[in-house]
């Protein structure tokens, strides 16, 4: 997918350009072809973009360690602010006090958005923070627990026989 001119969108009808695609993304290990479409509607001094998209990825249980697939369904916009970025200072402090309205994106208002990157940020923002391949998931059993355990952590199974009786 190629980055957007930001300015060109300026001379399109309605300020806007429309993507449909069905293609992998790059960085993000799918099944299927992530299908979908991004609006991108230039407002003057923001970018205001639309997000509908979906594909099947493959997870890791972090309860039973199973693989499993899960589909993945975006549908989510964001306002991106348009704004000449001011020089670097090196001068500036490694740390600096930060307030809230200085957290939020911006672009060159005479660069390019990378609606790939845009869209592989909001699939990866989706991906559930849990991820159990089900309600019956149960974690594995071990057989015999005494002959894995860690002799790093012998004084806590003593403890823990002494508190079990």
């Amino acid at each position: 997918m190629e980055a957007i001119y930001i300015p060109r969108l300026l001379k399109m009808p309605e300020q806007k350009e429309e993507i449909y695609f069905n293609d992998s993304i790059s960085g993000l290990n799918t099944l299927t072809p992530v299908k979908g479409m991004v609006i991108v509607t230039h407002g003057g001094n923001f970018l205001d973009v639309y997000l509908q998209a979906e594909t099947i990825i493959t997870l890791s249980c972090d309860r039973c360690l199973q693989s499993f697939n899960h589909r993945l369904k975006v549908d989510t916009s964001e306002l991106i602010w348009l704004e000449n970025k001011l020089e670097v200072d090196h001068n500036l402090p490694l740390e600096r006090e930060i307030s809230l309205e200085n957290l939020s994106e911006t672009l060159d208002p005479n660069g390019y958005f990378d609606v790939e990157t845009w869209i592989f940020e909001q699939l990866s923002l989706a991906m559930p923070m849990r991820q159990l391949c089900g309600n019956n998931c149960h974690p594995p059993k071990i057989e015999n627990e005494q002959s894995i355990l860690d002799h790093r952590w012998s004084d806590l199974a003593s403890l823990k026989s002494i508190l079990k009786d």
